[in-house]
């Protein structure tokens, strides 16, 4: 179905609101204020958001959305309210209905007025892999049997058709949990143009065009930016980009004329290529995407044309992130400064390794970095010594004592030697969130929307 955007019926504009969950919000307001939106999505999830929070939201029943969405909703809302902008987010994470709730509280404070949140719910496939314990990981093609006594999540990737299910309903934000990056931005253009999935050739641009945008500021200059070689105007006023799309499936990407950053066929490029292990089998939740033949030309100041994507059907099945306990890991810190202080922070880690032993500390991995000779690179060779240096120790440890105590043997340097440490820190046992991914198929996911008025 057809929806006249302040663009017309055949052109819509979407921009980018957020590229991870504690993303900038700044931007996003600039965009709003100047970027004439029909669409603001924000994307806020990374592999491991939905276990974090999934966490969170066992401990505080009513969490579980990504933290910062009660000060993205203040900053939004009334500029989406003015403005008649739609918003589209996965902010909901691991409890999307209590992220609309939150939200809707926000806008009530605002006096806004109640603003119709349309909620999708059903990536949540928890259960569905308890229930089928041989489905084997990607990784390792290991059953995920071997992972349910530590099982902490499991959500599957859902595509663009909810998010345009969702927009159907004629809500005012679209609040997700799980949904592929790509796909949030698709759903939008498939909902504004009523594509279906026989539009191959567009639901090609249509994706090409999220995942482009996904990042936020990667494709204005962020990520791009080397002085010298690479430089990027206004960094510190770098702006969020948006995306012209047209019915027949034209993607023009942009940014607000006079904000900082660039956008241009280089940074379309880095970020073209960002996370794409096969740019002829590029997979996501609506279509397999080939990158190959895509073209970007620069019709203006920041302003990029992007075409030439082919589509191919998406597959019988949904990528599941499954996160799972892991242990915890340990970390101290500490700096050493002046004449011979790379030799003084190599024997403080050998230092440390030695009591961590000695006072019964576990670990299966243990790692030692002197941070700006050796943390990047590995051993240094004939590179020049600093003149200061930070030590930084690491370690898995299976229980939270372990990795407690690795911290306050760094912490103690500071009085144990060797000489001249300075600001030691232990940053206490953190527990460890891994994911690992499988395939389900596609018929077993049964995603839901409902509407809170």
């Amino acid at each position: 179905m057809t929806r006249r955007g302040r663009h017309g019926p055949d052109t819509l504009r979407v921009g980018t609101g957020a590229g991870m969950a504690d993303d900038r919000i700044y931007p996003g307001v600039k965009l709003l204020e100047r970027g004439e939106l029909d669409y603001l999505v924000c994307e806020c999830l990374a592999e491991r958001t939905i276990a974090r929070e999934t966490l969170n939201r066992k401990r505080k029943p009513e969490a579980g959305y990504t933290p910062m969405l009660e000060a993205r909703a203040r900053a939004f809302m009334p500029l989406c309210r003015e403005q008649g902008v739609r918003m589209v987010t996965n902010m909901g994470a691991a409890n999307p209905l209590g992220g609309a709730q939150a939200l809707q509280r926000e806008a009530l404070e605002l006096g806004l007025g109640k603003v119709s949140c349309a909620v999708i719910t059903g990536d949540d496939v928890t259960e569905l892999v308890r229930a089928h314990p041989g489905l084997p990981l990607m990784e390792s093609g290991v059953p995920v049997e071997a992972l349910l006594p530590r099982l902490a999540s499991a959500n599957a990737y859902l595509g663009a058709d909810v998010i345009a299910r969702a927009l159907d309903t004629g809500a005012s934000v679209v609040m997700a949990g799980r949904v592929a990056d790509p796909s949030l931005f698709l759903g939008v253009m498939m909902h504004h143009f009523g594509w279906s999935y026989d539009d191959l050739a567009r639901l090609a641009a249509g994706t090409l065009a999220g995942h482009l945008l996904e990042c936020s500021v990667q494709v204005t200059g962020g990520y791009f930016a080397d002085p010298g070689k690479k430089d990027v105007p206004g960094l510190a006023d770098i702006a969020y980009p948006f995306a012209d799309i047209t019915r027949d499936g034209g993607v023009l990407m942009g940014k607000t004329p006079g904000s900082g950053g660039r956008l241009d066929r280089m940074t379309c490029t880095e970020q073209l290529l960002y996370e794409i292990h096969d740019p002829t089998r590029y997979i996501t939740p609506d279509c397999v995407l080939d990158l190959t033949q895509v073209e970007l030309a620069e019709t203006a100041p920041d302003r990029v044309r992007v075409s030439g994507a082919i589509g191919k059907p998406r597959t019988d099945s949904y990528k599941v992130a499954v996160g799972y306990f892991d242990g915890y890991i340990g970390v101290g810190e500490i700096g050493y400064a002046g004449i011979n202080a790379v030799a003084r922070a190599r024997l403080a880690g050998e230092v440390v390794k030695e009591r961590f032993r000695l006072e019964g500390g576990v670990a299966s991995e243990l790692q030692v970095d002197v941070i700006g000779m050796s943390s990047l690179h590995g051993d240094p060779g004939s590179r020049p010594e600093p003149y200061e240096v930070r030590l930084r120790v690491a370690g898995r440890c299976p229980d939270r004592r372990s990795a407690d105590l690795l911290g306050d043997e760094v912490r103690q340097l500071n009085m144990q030697g060797p000489a001249g440490p300075g600001g030691p820190v232990n940053f206490g046992a953190r527990e460890i969130i891994a994911v690992q991914s499988l395939l389900m198929p596609r018929a077993w996911v049964q995603p839901e929307i409902s509407v809170l008025e």
